[in-house]
Protein backbone atom coordinates (compact mmCIF):
# COMPACT_ATOMS: atom_id res chain seq x y z
CA UNK A 1 0.00 0.00 0.00
CA UNK A 2 1.36 3.29 -1.09
CA UNK A 3 0.90 6.61 1.22
CA UNK A 4 0.36 10.15 0.69
CA UNK A 5 2.80 12.80 1.60
CA UNK A 6 1.94 13.77 4.98
CA UNK A 7 -0.26 10.83 5.86
CA UNK A 8 0.53 9.50 9.00
CA UNK A 9 1.40 5.96 8.53
CA UNK A 10 0.03 3.15 12.07
CA UNK A 11 3.21 0.91 12.10
CA UNK A 12 2.91 -2.47 13.82
CA UNK A 13 4.24 -5.57 15.05
CA UNK A 14 3.69 -8.99 17.12
CA UNK A 15 5.47 -10.75 19.23
CA UNK A 16 4.93 -14.29 20.62
CA UNK A 17 6.83 -16.69 22.58
CA UNK A 18 8.36 -20.24 22.13
CA UNK A 19 4.04 -21.48 22.11
CA UNK A 20 3.23 -18.63 19.49
CA UNK A 21 1.12 -16.99 22.08
CA UNK A 22 1.43 -13.13 22.32
CA UNK A 23 3.89 -11.74 24.91
CA UNK A 24 6.13 -8.95 25.49
CA UNK A 25 9.55 -8.71 24.37
CA UNK A 26 12.47 -7.83 26.80
CA UNK A 27 12.63 -4.32 24.59
CA UNK A 28 11.56 -3.46 21.36
CA UNK A 29 13.18 -1.04 18.93
CA UNK A 30 11.94 0.52 15.82
CA UNK A 31 14.41 2.13 12.78
CA UNK A 32 12.94 3.44 9.98
CA UNK A 33 15.05 4.26 7.04
CA UNK A 34 13.95 7.42 4.76
CA UNK A 35 14.14 7.83 1.00
CA UNK A 36 17.57 9.95 1.77
CA UNK A 37 19.20 7.94 3.74
CA UNK A 38 18.43 9.06 7.46
CA UNK A 39 16.72 7.41 10.26
CA UNK A 40 14.34 7.98 12.98
CA UNK A 41 14.63 5.80 15.58
CA UNK A 42 12.18 4.70 18.57
CA UNK A 43 13.46 3.24 22.10
CA UNK A 44 11.92 1.96 23.65
CA UNK A 45 8.61 1.02 22.12
CA UNK A 46 6.45 0.39 24.96
CA UNK A 47 3.97 -2.21 24.12
CA UNK A 48 -0.20 -1.49 23.67
CA UNK A 49 -1.19 -4.46 24.65
CA UNK A 50 0.76 -7.82 25.58
CA UNK A 51 2.64 -8.73 22.60
CA UNK A 52 1.92 -5.84 20.38
CA UNK A 53 3.53 -2.82 19.36
CA UNK A 54 2.76 -0.16 17.46
CA UNK A 55 4.07 3.57 16.12
CA UNK A 56 2.10 6.06 14.49
CA UNK A 57 5.14 7.91 11.60
CA UNK A 58 4.36 11.26 10.17
CA UNK A 59 5.20 11.02 6.56
CA UNK A 60 8.15 13.75 5.48
CA UNK A 61 9.89 12.25 2.61
CA UNK A 62 8.07 10.79 -0.83
CA UNK A 63 9.85 7.23 -1.64
CA UNK A 64 10.62 3.93 -0.33
CA UNK A 65 11.21 3.73 3.15
CA UNK A 66 12.60 0.67 5.26
CA UNK A 67 10.83 -0.10 8.58
CA UNK A 68 12.61 -2.19 10.89
CA UNK A 69 11.87 -4.02 14.45
CA UNK A 70 14.02 -5.64 16.75
CA UNK A 71 12.65 -6.90 19.84
CA UNK A 72 15.98 -7.79 22.33
CA UNK A 73 15.82 -9.93 25.33
CA UNK A 74 13.17 -12.79 26.24
CA UNK A 75 11.40 -13.59 22.96
CA UNK A 76 13.66 -11.88 20.70
CA UNK A 77 13.50 -11.47 17.06
CA UNK A 78 13.40 -8.84 14.12
CA UNK A 79 10.61 -8.14 11.57
CA UNK A 80 11.27 -5.95 8.58
CA UNK A 81 8.97 -4.17 6.24
CA UNK A 82 8.79 -1.41 3.45
CA UNK A 83 6.38 1.51 3.20
CA UNK A 84 6.13 3.78 -0.23
CA UNK A 85 5.24 7.60 -0.02
CA UNK A 86 3.94 9.35 -3.36
CA UNK A 87 4.94 12.97 -3.90
CA UNK A 88 3.15 15.58 -3.16
CA UNK A 89 2.06 16.27 -7.03
CA UNK A 90 1.62 12.69 -8.63
CA UNK A 91 2.19 12.61 -12.38
CA UNK A 92 -1.29 11.12 -13.10
CA UNK A 93 -3.30 11.55 -16.69
CA UNK A 94 -6.62 10.34 -14.84
CA UNK A 95 -8.35 11.25 -12.03
CA UNK A 96 -9.58 9.07 -9.23
CA UNK A 97 -13.12 9.83 -10.36
CA UNK A 98 -13.02 9.52 -13.56
CA UNK A 99 -11.31 6.03 -13.35
CA UNK A 100 -13.83 4.84 -10.87
CA UNK A 101 -16.31 6.21 -13.29
CA UNK A 102 -14.98 3.69 -15.94
CA UNK A 103 -14.51 1.07 -13.78
CA UNK A 104 -18.65 1.86 -12.59
CA UNK A 105 -17.11 1.54 -9.05
CA UNK A 106 -19.26 3.79 -6.79
CA UNK A 107 -18.02 2.76 -2.92
CA UNK A 108 -14.57 4.36 -1.42
CA UNK A 109 -13.58 0.89 -0.44
CA UNK A 110 -10.72 0.31 -3.27
CA UNK A 111 -9.83 3.74 -3.92
CA UNK A 112 -6.67 3.18 -2.88
CA UNK A 113 -5.99 -0.04 -4.54
CA UNK A 114 -7.59 1.89 -8.13
CA UNK A 115 -5.32 4.94 -7.23
CA UNK A 116 -1.98 2.58 -7.05
CA UNK A 117 -3.02 1.00 -10.81
CA UNK A 118 -3.95 4.44 -12.23
CA UNK A 119 0.04 5.11 -11.69
CA UNK A 120 0.78 1.89 -12.87
CA UNK A 121 -1.31 2.78 -16.16
CA UNK A 122 0.23 6.05 -16.58
CA UNK A 123 3.61 4.56 -16.63
CA UNK A 124 2.53 2.57 -19.64
CA UNK A 125 0.99 5.34 -21.44
CA UNK A 126 3.97 7.69 -21.10
CA UNK A 127 5.86 4.72 -23.02
CA UNK A 128 4.27 5.62 -25.69
CA UNK A 129 3.36 9.06 -26.21
CA UNK A 130 6.51 10.62 -23.37
CA UNK A 131 5.06 12.95 -20.47
CA UNK A 132 1.59 14.02 -20.33
CA UNK A 133 1.19 15.21 -16.63
CA UNK A 134 3.73 18.29 -16.51
CA UNK A 135 6.65 17.99 -14.32
CA UNK A 136 10.28 19.30 -13.97
CA UNK A 137 13.11 17.29 -15.49
CA UNK A 138 16.98 17.65 -15.12
CA UNK A 139 19.52 15.46 -17.25
CA UNK A 140 22.95 15.37 -17.47
CA UNK A 141 24.19 15.94 -21.48
CA UNK A 142 27.89 14.87 -21.83
CA UNK A 143 28.30 16.59 -24.94
CA UNK A 144 31.73 18.52 -26.13
CA UNK A 145 30.88 21.37 -28.67
CA UNK A 146 28.08 20.90 -30.22
CA UNK A 147 25.15 23.09 -31.93
CA UNK A 148 22.49 21.75 -30.39
CA UNK A 149 21.48 18.88 -27.78
CA UNK A 150 17.95 16.88 -27.83
CA UNK A 151 16.29 16.25 -24.46
CA UNK A 152 15.31 13.38 -23.78
CA UNK A 153 12.06 13.78 -22.93
CA UNK A 154 9.15 15.22 -25.10
CA UNK A 155 6.96 17.47 -25.43
CA UNK A 156 9.56 19.76 -23.51
CA UNK A 157 7.75 22.89 -22.61
CA UNK A 158 10.13 25.41 -21.19
CA UNK A 159 14.14 25.51 -20.32
CA UNK A 160 14.59 26.41 -16.86
CA UNK A 161 18.32 26.51 -16.49
CA UNK A 162 21.60 25.11 -18.44
CA UNK A 163 24.23 24.70 -16.23
CA UNK A 164 27.67 23.62 -16.29
CA UNK A 165 28.90 20.51 -14.67
CA UNK A 166 32.38 20.80 -14.69
CA UNK A 167 34.10 23.55 -12.51
CA UNK A 168 35.33 26.35 -15.18
CA UNK A 169 32.44 25.36 -17.65
CA UNK A 170 29.88 27.35 -19.67
CA UNK A 171 26.49 27.81 -18.56
CA UNK A 172 23.90 29.44 -20.51
CA UNK A 173 20.96 31.83 -20.28
CA UNK A 174 17.94 30.20 -20.96
CA UNK A 175 16.44 32.73 -22.76
CA UNK A 176 19.51 32.48 -24.62
CA UNK A 177 18.23 29.59 -26.18
CA UNK A 178 15.91 28.45 -28.44
CA UNK A 179 13.71 24.99 -27.58
CA UNK A 180 11.78 22.90 -30.19
CA UNK A 181 8.97 22.12 -27.91
CA UNK A 182 8.54 18.90 -30.04
CA UNK A 183 12.02 17.60 -30.62
CA UNK A 184 13.65 18.57 -27.90
CA UNK A 185 16.10 20.29 -29.69
CA UNK A 186 17.71 22.90 -27.99
CA UNK A 187 19.58 25.76 -30.01
CA UNK A 188 21.29 28.94 -29.06
CA UNK A 189 19.72 31.76 -30.59
CA UNK A 190 22.90 33.58 -31.55
CA UNK A 191 24.16 30.38 -33.67
CA UNK A 192 26.62 30.25 -31.71
CA UNK A 193 27.66 26.20 -30.02
CA UNK A 194 27.12 24.72 -26.92
CA UNK A 195 29.85 23.32 -24.70
CA UNK A 196 29.59 20.76 -22.17
CA UNK A 197 28.80 18.54 -20.19
CA UNK A 198 25.66 20.18 -19.55
CA UNK A 199 23.32 19.70 -16.74
CA UNK A 200 19.76 20.81 -18.37
CA UNK A 201 16.53 21.45 -16.10
CA UNK A 202 13.36 21.77 -17.99
CA UNK A 203 9.31 20.96 -17.54
CA UNK A 204 7.91 18.70 -19.88
CA UNK A 205 4.43 17.13 -20.27
CA UNK A 206 1.25 18.38 -21.70
CA UNK A 207 -0.62 21.04 -20.22
CA UNK A 208 -3.90 19.92 -21.79
CA UNK A 209 -3.96 16.05 -22.14
CA UNK A 210 -5.67 14.93 -25.69
CA UNK A 211 -8.86 13.31 -25.15
CA UNK A 212 -7.26 10.29 -26.92
CA UNK A 213 -5.02 9.88 -24.47
CA UNK A 214 -7.05 10.21 -21.85
CA UNK A 215 -9.42 7.42 -23.19
CA UNK A 216 -6.82 4.98 -23.94
CA UNK A 217 -5.40 5.72 -20.32
CA UNK A 218 -8.93 4.63 -18.97
CA UNK A 219 -8.95 1.35 -21.40
CA UNK A 220 -6.04 0.40 -20.65
CA UNK A 221 -6.83 0.56 -16.64
CA UNK A 222 -9.94 -1.25 -17.09
CA UNK A 223 -7.97 -4.08 -18.49
CA UNK A 224 -5.23 -3.98 -16.12
CA UNK A 225 -8.14 -4.31 -13.32
CA UNK A 226 -9.26 -7.35 -14.54
CA UNK A 227 -6.62 -9.16 -13.85
CA UNK A 228 -8.24 -9.34 -9.88
CA UNK A 229 -10.68 -11.61 -10.84
CA UNK A 230 -9.02 -13.41 -13.47
CA UNK A 231 -6.10 -14.68 -15.82
CA UNK A 232 -3.53 -11.68 -16.51
CA UNK A 233 -3.92 -12.73 -19.79
CA UNK A 234 -7.05 -12.36 -22.00
CA UNK A 235 -8.54 -15.61 -23.07
CA UNK A 236 -10.32 -16.35 -25.98
CA UNK A 237 -14.21 -15.70 -25.65
CA UNK A 238 -13.70 -12.80 -23.03
CA UNK A 239 -14.72 -9.41 -23.81
CA UNK A 240 -11.28 -8.34 -23.19
CA UNK A 241 -9.65 -10.41 -26.03
CA UNK A 242 -8.10 -7.58 -28.32
CA UNK A 243 -4.44 -8.53 -27.36
CA UNK A 244 -3.17 -10.30 -29.90
CA UNK A 245 0.64 -9.70 -29.92
CA UNK A 246 2.36 -8.79 -26.73
CA UNK A 247 4.37 -5.75 -27.10
CA UNK A 248 8.21 -5.26 -26.18
CA UNK A 249 8.56 -4.45 -22.62
CA UNK A 250 4.97 -4.70 -21.88
CA UNK A 251 4.12 -8.44 -22.89
CA UNK A 252 0.23 -8.39 -22.87
CA UNK A 253 -0.63 -5.58 -20.99
CA UNK A 254 -2.23 -2.98 -23.56
CA UNK A 255 -4.99 -4.03 -25.20
CA UNK A 256 -5.18 -2.97 -29.20
CA UNK A 257 -7.98 -0.39 -29.14
CA UNK A 258 -5.77 1.68 -26.31
CA UNK A 259 -2.70 1.40 -28.80
CA UNK A 260 -4.70 2.97 -31.90
CA UNK A 261 -5.82 5.55 -29.31
CA UNK A 262 -2.19 6.39 -28.76
CA UNK A 263 -0.84 6.22 -32.19
CA UNK A 264 -1.35 9.76 -33.44
CA UNK A 265 0.94 10.97 -29.98
CA UNK A 266 3.54 8.09 -30.41
CA UNK A 267 6.36 8.68 -29.78
CA UNK A 268 8.02 5.20 -29.89
CA UNK A 269 8.19 2.76 -27.02
CA UNK A 270 10.38 3.89 -23.76
CA UNK A 271 10.64 7.87 -24.98
CA UNK A 272 8.51 8.58 -21.39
Amino acid sequence: MSYDLGDVVPLGTTVRDANGNLANAGSMALTITQPDGTTVSVSPVVPVSTGTYAYDFPTIQPGRHVVRWVATGVNAGAYVDVLDVRDAVPTWIISLADAKNHLKLTTTSQDEEVRRWIGATTRCVEWFVGPVAVRTVTETHNVGCVGALALRKTPALELVTVAAVLDGGTSYDAAALDLDTDTGVVRRKSGGQLYGPLRVTYTAGRRIVPENIAGATELILQHLWRTRTGPGRPQLGTGDFDVTEPIPGLGYAIPNRALQLLDPDNVGPGMA
